[in-house]
């Protein structure tokens, strides 16, 4: 894989110039991109930069993060609090994403999407009001583990980390497991349009644009 220099400035300019000219891959309206990543590599952090970069050329966005479409803790911690095949397998709720974000989003929806579901912390439904994005506009889904569910991406970035890099990077180190199963069955560099390497979050480097 070969690999250039950049900063996250260009990054995000570039990311967000190509959305800009890129049309829905199923003819409707709304464009649909993942930026995936471990939490140790902040995936958050490039979604909001995109979203600011696309509201500054008029775009509507909507980020929407896996965070707040947990399962609630019963399910989740079936198994243990620290099982990390659960952790790969059972957090996070698919099904959810799939009816209260993608659905809507399919040619004919409503655009009506659901931000967030469940609060972690309370364990209990957010009851967020749902929002909705007007044609034209994108949806910015960030988060581990976005790739090999078939979500129907117009654009996926992978935020890529080396095992030493995730493994310093991330506290909760029962979930590395989960993380090399994810490298082992999906394959997250091959899969994405863009992958971006983060081992020194000052000095990133990138595939480029498809």
């Amino acid at each position: 894989m070969r690999l250039e220099p950049i900063t996250w400035e260009r990054l995000t300019d570039a990311l967000a110039e190509r959305l800009d000219g890129l049309s829905p891959a199923d003819g409707g309206p709304w464009l649909k991109v993942a930026v995936d990543g471990a939490p140790a590599a902040r995936p958050g952090d490039l979604a909001d930069g995109v979203a600011q970069e696309l509201r500054l050329r008029g775009r509507e966005v909507i980020r929407v993060g896996t965070s707040g479409f947990l399962r609630p803790a019963s399910l989740r911690f079936e198994y243990g609090k620290e099982d990390p095949d659960a952790y790969y397998d059972g957090w996070f709720d698919t099904g959810a994403l799939w009816r209260e974000v993608f659905g809507p989003l399919e040619p004919g929806g409503s655009g009506r999407v659901l931000p967030d579901l469940w609060d972690p912390v309370t364990d209990r439904a957010t009851r967020s009001p749902y929002r909705e994005l007007a044609p034209g506009g994108v949806l910015l889904l960030h988060g581990p583990f976005l790739l090999g569910h078939w979500f129907p991406f117009d654009l996926t970035v992978h935020l890529r980390l080396s095992r030493a890099a995730l493994a310093r990077r991330t506290p909760e180190r029962w979930t590395l497991p989960a993380f090399e199963r994810y490298e082992e069955e999906v394959a997250p560099a091959d899969a994405a349009d863009v992958v971006v390497r983060a081992d020194d979050p000052r000095h990133p480097a990138w595939t480029g644009l498809p």
